[in-house]
This record gives C-alpha cells, sequence and structure tokens, in this order.
C-alpha cells in the first residue's frame, strides 16, 4: 500500500512497485486521481480513496491490498503542509495553533496511524528465512532536521516521523517488521516543476551534486531498496544531493 499514491512521490513509487511486479492498493484523498492511476496500471493496482487518519478507511485501503497478494509493505507518502509562519511574525502575531495541528495531523499522526494498523495486518504473516513479515517505509523531509525560518509546524511534522523511526523498529521487531524513514530534500514532482525558473533557481541553489532538483523515481528506487535489503532497519536516510537547508 502507498498512501498519498496519487500525488507525485506517492505515483512514482506506485509506477515504480508495480513495474516490479508488486500489487499496490493507491491509497489518497482524492480518489478521483487514484482511480486514474490505478486503472492506467491495470489488475496489478487497485484504488482506495480515504483519509490516513480514518481508521475505517485505512482498513479498507489495507483489505483492498490483501487482495493482490500477501500485504507486507506500505510506503507513507500522504502529508503535506497548511501553511507556514514563524514562532512569533514579524508583527508581533504569534504562530496560529490551527495550522500547527492540522500539519500534525497530516503528516506524523496520519503516518503514525497508518504505521500502527499495517503493522497489525501484517504480523499475521508467515516469516520469510530471517524471520520478516514485513516493511514499512514512511516519508519524512530534510526539512525535520534543518527546518528553515518560517517552517516550524512542517519542521515539526517531518521531525515526529523522523523520532518515530528507531522506536518503531525497536516495537515491531518481535514481529519481523522493519522500519525505514526517507527524508528527501528537494524533490521534482509535478508541482515542483511547474514553478518558474528563478523559483527553481533559487530552489536548487544550495543542491552540492547533482545540481537539480531530486526525480520522483529516485525516490522510488530508495523504496525499493529498503524493501529489498533485509539488514536496513530503525534507518534515516535522506536523498538530497548532499543538500543542507540554509536559515532562510
Amino acid at each position: 500500500m502507498v498512501t498519498g499514491g496519487a500525488g507525485g512521490l506517492g505515483a512514482a513509487t506506485v509506477r515504480h512497485l508495480v513495474g516490479l511486479g508488486v500489487g499496490v492498493a493507491v491509497f489518497d484523498r482524492d480518489g478521483e486521481r487514484a482511480a486514474t492511476l490505478a486503472k492506467e496500471l491495470g489488475n496489478a493496482a487497485t484504488a482506495v480513496a480515504g483519509d490516513v487518519n480514518d481508521d475505517a478507511d485505512v482498513s479498507a485501503a489495507i483489505e483492498a491490498a490483501r487482495q493482490l497478494g500477501a500485504f507486507s509493505l506500505v510506503v507513507n507518502v500522504a502529508g503535506g503542509a497548511t501553511g507556514g509562519g514563524r514562532t512569533v511574525g514579524r508583527d508581533g502575531t504569534p504562530h496560529d495553533k490551527a495550522i500547527f495541528e492540522t500539519t500534525m495531523a497530516m503528516n506524523a499522526f496520519g503516518t503514525f496511524n497508518v504505521s500502527r494498523l499495517s503493522a497489525a495486518a501484517m504480523a499475521g504473516n508467515e516469516p520469510d528465512g530471517d524471520g520478516q513479515r514485513g516493511v514499512i517505509v514512511n516519508t519524512a523531509s530534510i526539512a525535520g532536521l534543518e527546518g528553515q525560518t518560517g517552517q516550524l509546524a512542517y519542521a515539526a511534522a517531518k521531525g515526529a516521523i523522523l523520532a518515530m523511526t528507531l522506536p518503531m523498529a525497536r516495537d515491531l521487531a518481535p514481529s519481523g517488521i522493519r522500519v525505514c524513514a526517507v527524508a528527501p530534500g528537494t524533490m521534482g514532482t509535478p508541482l515542483m516543476m511547474s514553478v518558474n525558473e528563478e523559483l527553481k533557481d533559487h530552489l536548487t541553489a544550495s543542491i552540492v551534486f547533482p545540481k537539480r532538483m531530486g526525480r520522483p523515481e529516485e525516490f522510488a528506487l530508495l523504496v525499493e531498496s529498503i524493501a529489498r535489503n533485509p539488514y536496513l532497519n530503525g534507518e534515516n536516510i535522506r536523498l538530497d544531493g548532499a543538500l543542507r537547508f540554509p536559515p532562510k
């Protein structure tokens, strides 16, 4: 299952996994886009519309994934931001509390909710030779490590996802479920590629090499690597071309 599976990184991951012969449930709030992608990919994909914070919706997505084969991989890509702001603005206005709460819910809470329900389902799988029953790959951001001015809510939400990785891996070790997170830098999703050239130049200025935005397909390749390598566990992995965010 790929949450946020109809979006830029999510859709690239869905396509890549289907290309490897993996059946994928495309779970996304935008049911129409999810259905369009699933139709494009044929019988190897199925679409589920829903909210990652709704237990019934997540359970429906898990069941849809099970109809395609053993449910042993979940990739949490769903997330985003509803606005930024400084802790206290230049005019003295404190950060909007609702924006902070919503951003946490979209990212950290949703990732936690899908992970806990998916892990409970995977725990019933037959183990492989290493005792492995499943893999969870969560999506954070390098903003969770070096958030910029005005990114407080988003940085906190992505930082929470990174902080979950090791304790979740430890919690799920008895069930044979591995957990890793990917912290992408500036990725060339369709939304990011639609901005003007001046903004693109600004966004790529601090990227060391390759001197460009990351490709969604490169995110999907890392997901594959995590899924294939049974010794990757409890790790947060940067995918950023050696980018380090400046303060602003």
